[in-house]
C-alpha cells in the first residue's frame, strides 16, 4: 500500500510502509523515469518527486508511480560498488562486539562481508545511510551522544551503518575510520555515496 500526497504545484510524496519497498520502488521508478520528472529522493518510508508541470501534472505522476514495479537487488546485479577503507579502530568497536554476541573479530568480518546499499542521504550533506544484509550488526544508537565525531567516522545504528562526511555531534557506534572523502564540495557530484549505490567496507 502507498499513499501519494501533493507536495506544492510541482512535486509528490509516496508514503510507503517499510524500507525495502522504497529501495526496490526508487530503483523501479529511476530506471523508467517519465517525461518532466526532475528528481527522486528517496528516505527511510518516502521517495519525493519533483516535476516539471509544465511537462506533466500530478495525474500522469501518479500513474506512473502506482504501476511501478519494485526491483529488487541481487548481489549479482548490483554492479561495482564503492569500496571504503576501513581501520577498525573505533571507540566502541568493543561494546559493539559485546551487544550482537560477535566479538571485535566478528563485528569486522561482519561488516566486510557484507553488500550495503545507500538508502538515502540525510542528518549532514554526503550522510549515507546505509543498508546491509547482515541483521547481526544492528545495534542500538549511543544512549549518551557525543558533542564531536570525527570526519571519517564508521557507525552502526539500528539497521544502518554510515560514514561521517564532516565533524559533528553524532550517537551512532563507531567502529573505525576511513579517510576516503565521501563529501566534497568542489567534486561533481559533491557526495560520493548516492542513493542506489553499493558499497563494501573492507580493512586498510
Amino acid at each position: 500500500m502507498i499513499t501519494i500526497l501533493p507536495a506544492g504545484e510541482s512535486a509528490v510524496l509516496v508514503e510507503y510502509d517499510e524500507l525495502p519497498s522504497v529501495l526496490g520502488n526508487f530503483r523501479a521508478l529511476d530506471a523508467s523515469r517519465i517525461p518532466g520528472v526532475i528528481d527522486l529522493i528517496p528516505a527511510a518510508r518516502t521517495i519525493l518527486i519533483k516535476y516539471d508541470n509544465t511537462i506533466t501534472g500530478h495525474k500522469l505522476v501518479e500513474k506512473w508511480v502506482r504501476g511501478a514495479v519494485p526491483i529488487e537487488l541481487t548481489a549479482d546485479e548490483s554492479g561495482p560498488a564503492v569500496e571504503i577503507p576501513v581501520r577498525y579502530d573505533g571507540d566502541d568497536l568493543v561494546e559493539v562486539g559485546k551487544l550482537t554476541g560477535l566479538g571485535v573479530d566478528g563485528v569486522i568480518e561482519s561488516h566486510t562481508s557484507a553488500l550495503w546499499t545507500v538508502a538515502f542521504i540525510g542528518f549532514a550533506p554526503g550522510f549515507a545511510y546505509l543498508t546491509g544484509n547482515e541483521r547481526k550488526l544492528e545495534v542500538p544508537r549511543r544512549s549518551d551522544p557525543r558533542m564531536q565525531v570525527p570526519a571519517g567516522a564508521v557507525g552502526l545504528a539500528g539497521p544502518f551503518s554510515g560514514v561521517y562526511p564532516r565533524s559533528s555531534p553524532g550517537g551512532w557506534q563507531l567502529i573505525g575510520t576511513t579517510e576516503l572523502s565521501v563529501w566534497d564540495a568542489e567534486r561533481r557530484p559533491p557526495a560520493l555515496l548516492l542513493p542506489g549505490t553499493t558499497v563494501t567496507f573492507v580493512r586498510a
